[in-house]
């Protein structure tokens, strides 16, 4: 069918009735008379040769082919929606759809957030935050932004920012360690990967404790946990940064372990938006700016 010919008056007719199961009801939805929705729906009709509705006396039924053109015309209506919405400052802006895991949103990602916005205006970021567990193509993101080692199966990750891991605790507890040793007497929080303090032990030299402390799925959950005194935590101090400064925590020792990275993540399936690509560019020249020379 010719584009310029489509029976948009009439489709959008068709769509509200179908939403109502009536034309009246339709008709003021779309500031029109009755008989325009039911002649727009009519004239449909004769053009696709079937019948979308049964006419009944108190409404209306959709029919079978009424029933498979509803889910079409309505999606196509939302996207036309959604794309004008776009425009609503004058401009077009593109949707970029971000899931960060929560320790770098809100370690390494918020207080830059304004910066972003005012260097790229007509991206419209939204962002989703996950405890590093997400489905790319399930909450159709277009990034993901991931802790780990870059093994995702079917997806292309790109190295951002490295984040040694350290105990970072209380000031009160603190102060009572003077050596590793003396945390095999804390409380050791922990997070869903198991073999962090055992990493961490063995980088200093110290046997390994029985683990009992409570585990966590999110390290920003887990260093507020140590903050308020809860126990040892052990997680990147570079996404901790204020809260080294103000000394609401404290990190007892300078031995680090790698226990992974930061990635930028993506579908293989997926090329790269315009928006996708000035956001990559953005975040790696920031994350190149923040880190200290050698």
């Amino acid at each position: 069918m010719d584009r310029a010919q489509l029976p948009l008056n009439a489709l959008r007719a068709f769509e509200a009735a179908a939403r109502h199961l009536n034309f009246t009801r339709a008709a003021i939805e779309l500031c029109v008379s009755q008989g325009a929705v039911s002649h727009q729906v009519a004239q449909l009709e004769r053009r696709l040769g079937t019948r979308l509705f049964h006419r009944l006396p108190r409404g209306l039924a959709l029919t079978d082919e009424g029933h498979a053109l509803v889910p079409v015309v309505a999606d196509a209506f939302d996207r036309v929606a959604a794309t004008l919405d776009q425009y609503a400052d004058g401009r077009f802006r593109e949707a970029l759809k971000v899931g960060v895991v929560g320790t770098f949103a809100t370690g390494w990602l918020l207080p830059r957030l304004d910066k972003f916005a005012r260097a790229h205006p007509t991206i419209d970021l939204r962002i989703s935050t996950n405890n590093n567990r997400v489905d790319l193509a399930g909450e159709a993101l277009d990034y993901a932004i991931r802790f780990g080692d870059g093994a995702w199966h079917g997806t292309h990750a790109e190295p951002l920012l490295a984040a040694p891991m350290a105990p970072v605790c209380a000031p009160a507890i603190a102060a009572r360690l003077k050596t590793p040793a003396d945390l095999v007497h804390e409380r050791l929080l922990r997070s869903y990967r198991a073999d962090e303090w055992a990493l961490w032990f063995g980088a200093a030299g110290v046997s390994t404790p029985v683990l009992r402390g409570p585990v966590f799925d999110s390290s920003a959950l887990m260093a507020s946990a140590a903050a308020a005194g809860l126990g040892v935590a052990l997680a990147p101090p570079s996404m901790f940064v204020r809260e080294l400064a103000a000394e609401t925590l404290v990190q007892p020792f300078a031995i680090a372990i790698d226990a992974g990275r930061y990635w930028l993540t993506r579908l293989m399936s997926r090329g790269e938006s315009d928006a996708m690509q000035r956001f990559r560019e953005w975040l790696i020249d920031e994350i190149a700016s923040s880190i200290p020379p050698a």
